[in-house]
């Protein structure tokens, strides 16, 4: 297992699952909002197990890479982003399924997330595949996948500041 291959799985899941909304528009709420309920969780406990297992790693191990100035801009950026989507997760929670706002609300998670996911694989995941050796890939795996199933429902994770959570784990 190799933590990096999961987490571009977890992104084609996402993706696949906000594509699954859009050919559900206008379709009964209570399905659309059992397919959203799914992703939201998905959403939450994917950015909870990168802050608690991957970032702290890879601010040890990283240099930065592609366009970012740092391994620290990465993680900075990276848990921005986090904070963007748990928001927007958030903000829809506070509005009728298939509603005008509610839909704002998605498809805000759905920029941010796609946004994240871009920088991510093209920084983070390129940074960590060159600096980590296999056994810690498939360590930090295991932790993700580990957390991943005993949080199936979701996870309550709060936004981090991002330079606080950079100076705390760096």
């Amino acid at each position: 297992m190799d933590i990096t291959d999961h987490i571009l799985f977890q992104h084609h899941e996402q993706r696949r699952m906000f594509a699954i909304l859009d050919d559900l528009r206008g379709e009964d709420p209570e399905l659309v909002g059992a397919v959203w309920k799914r992703l939201a969780n998905l959403l939450e406990v994917h950015a909870a197990a990168e802050e608690m297992y991957f970032y702290p790693r890879l601010l040890h191990i990283g240099t930065g890479a592609a366009d970012a100035d740092s391994v620290a801009e990465e993680t900075e950026d990276a848990v921005k982003d986090h904070n963007e989507i748990r928001d927007a997760v958030a903000a829809a929670a506070r509005h009728d399924v298939g509603t005008a706002p509610w839909w704002d609300a998605v498809i805000d998670a759905r920029v941010a997330n796609d946004d994240h996911m871009a920088e991510e694989e093209r920084q983070d995941l390129a940074d960590f595949r060159a600096h980590a050796d296999l056994q810690t890939r498939h360590e930090i795996a295991v932790q993700f996948l580990t957390f991943k199933a005993q949080h199936y429902q979701g996870v309550q994770y709060p936004d981090q500041d991002p330079q606080e959570y950079v100076d705390r784990n760096s």
